[in-house]
């Protein structure tokens, strides 16, 4: 007690109070969350965005509508809550990002590498969508919706607009049922929709391929600027200020979607959307393809393997129970997909009943849902730009989520790998140097033959990568690290061991499912299409290698690795290239226990309780400690964690 660190933590000195945490940072060199809502907000910003408002309806209503959520839910179960854990609990054990954590085995620190280029990718393409999202947000702001009507000089004699036709006479349907068929699909061949022809030849002016660029459409580039600008502030502090900026974009978009839903259900044929969405076609559940969807979209969704739920949790406090945070934030982000759904399907069944069509007919995925049906079912609704700017800006919000920790896991990578004092305290230029570099990488998807190019990094740059680096991360840690090695790491950490469920899932059950995704994605594979635009080669030829770029980095760093370790013979080498590196384990001395400690000044010191010291008087006090077992570490903002005998 000599120590006047000690003293001043022993006496409180710091604000916290027993069995509370305290106001400081438990890593004052590198920082924590302000409190653990910010990290589950910001995860769930970050599992949460535009996958869940047009790719899991679709997958919804074309692989059998309700008999999805069965294959859903059981992939979410088996394989998306357990890679959610490992993630988290890998990222926080070390306080690292996608980079530092592998000191686990340093030769499989390609796979981080592979993260960080995965990562890259998303990001760039990421926010052109937002950027076009911004677009139409500041177009909403009018009386008039400019792809209400088809007077306007971009659209084309094709052209015919729902908005004021009158529908179909129902007796005449009925007396001349087929020749109202043919007459209905002949016209729905011929008819493009106002917004179609305002998403396609205004806001985008298509090219004819995707070797033609074109010119640079300005007012996308200026709204992609205004995209870099508002994540680059929202990151100027790092998680310090993101961290308080999802306390709005991550619930905002729940706002949304309550006043969307409650608008929808209360139009008419909304029902019968809804009835599309929910009615299971239960002999689908046989088709391996149902499942192989599933499994993909749970996998994608979570964004495991993009080393930003590893980024996210290395600013965690030592022992937050990250394994409730994961069931918190899986279920959450599998629940709003759900929701979502609802959503959709009402305007969408709305907009089939004005039409006359079934709803399978206006539905879409990705961009056309989100650019194309939803705008045109906006025009549809009283007071259309009120809804308008609600949903675009809540798509603005849901891509903001995502983006900030995208671009957060290049920073923290960035500056973990220098770890340097000076790039520690000047992280924001880091920052802005990756927003500099992320713009302009995007400047060519916002020319003519930018659509092309952004659906050809999503399809390639993070599609069977991912799977890879999943399955390799589970190799490395279950089987060169050791389960045994990590259950007790985790036991370290959260005061528990894993349960035995995750245990099995993490060693057997989710590799088994990843291999069986990536061999559904290969069997399965069918070259990209854009409506009716087929790629050429040459274009397939190039996503190819984007992805394959961030899994080349895996054996490229481990071949490296070998090459450069101590040892005579190449299993020698080989040995030590995967032995953990001295510094692998808890970032901060206090935490480094059992095999982990340290002897000497640098370990930690046990003091005991101001109110004890009162009562019992220092000596008897003093051969007390081991029964008491109240660890105060210094100075640094630590929790002061009674145990259960205290």
């Amino acid at each position: 007690l000599s120590e006047p660190s000690t003293v001043l933590a022993c006496n409180l000195g710091n604000g916290a109070v027993p069995g509370e945490p305290v106001k400081k940072d438990e890593n004052s060199r590198r920082g924590n969350w302000g409190n653990q809502i910010e990290f589950v907000l910001t995860s769930v910003g970050y599992a949460v965005g535009l996958g869940n408002v047009w790719r899991f309806p679709y997958l919804c209503y074309r692989n059998g509508g309700g008999a999805f959520m069965f294959p859903y839910f059981i992939m979410l179960v088996f394989c998306g809550i357990p890679l959610f854990f490992l993630e988290l609990s890998f990222g926080q054990f070390t306080s690292l990002g996608c980079l530092g954590v592998w000191k686990v085995s340093p030769m499989f620190k390609g796979v981080g590498y592979g993260m960080m280029v995965v990562s890259t990718y998303i990001g760039i393409y990421y926010n052109v969508v937002i950027c076009i999202a911004f677009y139409y947000f500041f177009m909403s702001m009018t009386n008039l919706l400019p792809w209400t009507y088809c007077n306007n000089p971009w659209n084309t004699p094709d052209c015919a607009g729902v908005v004021g036709t009158p529908r179909a006479n129902a007796t005449f349907a009925n007396v001349s049922a087929v020749v109202s068929g043919v007459t209905e699909i002949v016209n729905r061949t011929k008819r493009t929709s106002p917004s179609e022809e305002y998403w396609r030849n205004y806001v985008l002016n298509v090219s004819d391929g995707i070797g033609d660029f074109g010119e640079v459409r300005l007012p996308i580039l200026g709204c992609l600027a205004v995209s870099w600008v508002v994540v680059f502030l929202c990151l100027i502090r790092g998680v310090k200020s993101s961290g308080k900026v999802v306390y709005f974009t991550a619930t905002f978009p729940y706002v949304v979607l309550t006043i969307l839903f409650i608008r929808g259900i209360t139009l008419e044929g909304a029902v019968s959307g809804i009835k599309y969405y929910l009615t299971p076609q239960w002999e689908k559940i046989l088709d391996a393809k149902v499942w192989g969807d599933a499994a993909s979209q749970i996998f994608y969704s979570l964004g495991c393997a993009w080393g930003g739920l590893i980024t996210m949790a290395s600013y965690n406090k030592f022992h937050n129970n990250c394994f409730r945070d994961s069931i918190i934030i899986s279920v959450t982000n599998c629940g709003t997909s759900v929701y979502a759904g609802f959503v959709i399907f009402s305007i969408l069944g709305f907009m089939a009943n004005h039409l006359g069509v079934d709803v399978s007919e206006v539905a879409d995925h990705g961009p056309g849902l989100a650019f194309v049906a939803y705008p045109e079912a906006l025009t549809l609704l009283p007071i259309s730009p009120l809804w308008s700017l609600l949903f675009f800006f809540m798509l603005i919000l849901l891509g903001l989520g995502t983006q900030f920790c995208l671009l957060e896991t290049l920073v923290t990578a960035v500056v973990d790998e220098i770890g340097t004092d000076w790039i520690i305290k000047n992280k924001t230029y880091v920052t802005l140097g990756v927003a500099v570099i992320g713009f302009l990488l995007g400047v060519p998807l916002t020319t003519r033959a930018g659509i092309y190019w952004l659906l050809l990094m999503d399809n390639y740059a993070a599609s069977f990568s991912l799977v890879i680096i999943s399955c390799i991360m589970c190799i490395c840690i279950m089987y060169v690290y050791g389960h045994k090695n990590y259950f007790k790491d985790v036991e370290m950490m959260l005061g528990f061991p894993p349960p035995v469920f995750f245990r099995i899932c993490w060693r057997f059950v989710s590799p088994f499912i990843i291999t069986f995704i990536l061999i559904f994605t290969v069997i399965q594979y069918k070259p990209i299409t854009y409506n009716d635009y087929v790629y050429p080669s040459w274009s397939l030829v190039i996503g190819f290698l984007m992805a394959l770029s961030s899994v080349i980095c895996i054996p490229i760093y481990a071949l490296f690795k070998i090459a450069v370790s101590e040892g005579s013979t190449f299993l020698e080498r080989l040995k030590n290239s995967v032995k953990p590196d001295p510094d692998w384990g808890p970032a901060l001395q206090e935490h480094r226990k059992g095999r982990y400690a340290t002897t000497g000044p640098e370990s930690v010191e046990v003091c005991p309780l101001k109110e004890d010291l009162k009562d019992e008087g220092k000596e008897k006090l003093k051969e007390k400690e081991d029964e008491i077992g109240l660890t105060i570490p210094g100075s640094n903002g630590s929790t002061l964690n009674p145990s259960p005998s205290a």
